[in-house]
C-alpha cells in the first residue's frame, strides 16, 4: 500500500525538523505524499516543494489555521493552497503578529512564576521559525523546570494555564472562507479536541458543513478505533472528504511518528488523496 501523511509540521511553526529533512524522512519512511501544515504560516512550503520535487514525494501545500472556539481546541486544515493569494496572504500577516505580540506576554508570566526564560532564548529554539508554545516548552524542558514537554502545557501552557495568554484568532466561517480564498479546500482538524461529546461533535459539524466546511480528519494518532468510526460515519453523512494524518512535530511531540502515528496505529492510503484532489478540482473548476 502507498502510504501518505497529511498532517505534518516543521520548523517555519513549531516541528522540530526543517521542510527538507522532514521530506527527507518521509522518503526513509516509505511515504509517497506529504501534507505540509504548518500553523498559521506557509513559509516552510517553497523548501519543502522543492525537496519533493527532487526527491519523487508529492508535498500537498497546506496550513493549519487556528479557530477561534471556547470549549476546546479548533484548528482548520487547509489542502491545496494557493500561498501567493493576496488576501489570504495579509491575514496570515495579522495571525504571525498575534503571535508576536503575545510571545513576549508569555514570557512574563513565566518569570513571574519563577522561570528565569527570555524571549532570546525561545526565539533560538525555533530556530528562525515561527515561534509557539511548543518553543517555551522546550526551553522548559532544556532548562530542567519541566520533565518533559507534556508537562510544560499540562501545568502551565494549555488554555487556562497560570502561563497561557490569548491571541487573536479568526472564527470558524472565516478560516473555512481564509482556506477557500486561497483556493483550497477547508478540513476540521482532530475534531475529538474540540472539548465536545459525540453529539456535540455532529451538531457542530453539521453547522460548518452550511459555512462551506469540505472534509473532516478521521485517521489521526490520537484516534481509537470507535472515535475514528465516528468520525467516517459523519463524513459520510455529509459528503465530506476523509483525510488523514498523524500531527507529526519531530522531537515536539516524540510519541508521534511521521506516517505511522502513536505506537504504528495509523496507515493512510494514497486512495484518500486522491478522493480529496479530485473533490479540490471539483471546487475550483466546477462544471
Amino acid at each position: 500500500m502507498d502510504r501518505i501523511d497529511l498532517h505534518t509540521h516543521t520548523t517555519a511553526s513549531d516541528g522540530t525538523l526543517r521542510p527538507t529533512e522532514l521530506i527527507k524522512l518521509a522518503l526513509n519512511v516509505g511515504l509517497t505524499a506529504l501534507g505540509v501544515t504548518d500553523h498559521d504560516t506557509v513559509d516552510g512550503l517553497d523548501e519543502a516543494l522543492r525537496t519533493g520535487r527532487d526527491l519523487g514525494i508529492e508535498v500537498v501545500p497546506g496550513i493549519e489555521i487556528s479557530a477561534e472556539f471556547k470549549p476546546g481546541t479548533m484548528h482548520v486544515l487547509g489542502y491545496f493552497v494557493q500561498p501567493d493569494e493576496p488576501v489570504f496572504a495579509e491575514k496570515l500577516r495579522v495571525l504571525q503578529e498575534a503571535r508576536r505580540t503575545r510571545n513576549p506576554r508569555i514570557v512574563e508570566k513565566l518569570n513571574a512564576l519563577g522561570f528565569e526564560i527570555t524571549m532570546e532564548e525561545v526565539a533560538a529554539v525555533a530556530g528562525g521559525g515561527q515561534v509557539g508554545r511548543p518553543n517555551f516548552a522546550r526551553v522548559m524542558l532544556d532548562k530542567g523546570y519541566v520533565t518533559s514537554m507534556d508537562e510544560a502545557f499540562d501545568r502551565y501552557l494549555t488554555k487556562g494555564g497560570p502561563a497561557y495568554v490569548d491571541k487573536f484568532r479568526l472564527s470558524p466561517a472565516d478560516s473555512i472562507e481564509l482556506i477557500h480564498q486561497a483556493r483550497g479546500l477547508a478540513v476540521l482538524a482532530h475534531p475529538f479536541t474540540l472539548g465536545l461529546d459525540a453529539p456535540g461533535i455532529q451538531a457542530l459539524v453539521a453547522d460548518l458543513v452550511g459555512q462551506g466546511l469540505d472534509g473532516l480528519e478521521v485517521y489521526y494518532s490520537e484516534h481509537d478505533e470507535s472515535k475514528t468510526r465516528t468520525c467516517l460515519d459523519l463524513a459520510a453523512r455529509h459528503g465530506l472528504a476523509v483525510t488523514g494524518g498523524s500531527d507529526f512535530h519531530g522531537d515536539n511531540k516524540p510519541e508521534v511518528a511521521l506516517g505511522s502515528g502513536i505506537e504504528g496505529n495509523l496507515a493512510i492510503p494514497r486512495e484518500l488523496l486522491e478522493a480529496l484532489r479530485r473533490k479540490w478540482r471539483e471546487a475550483v473548476n466546477p462544471s
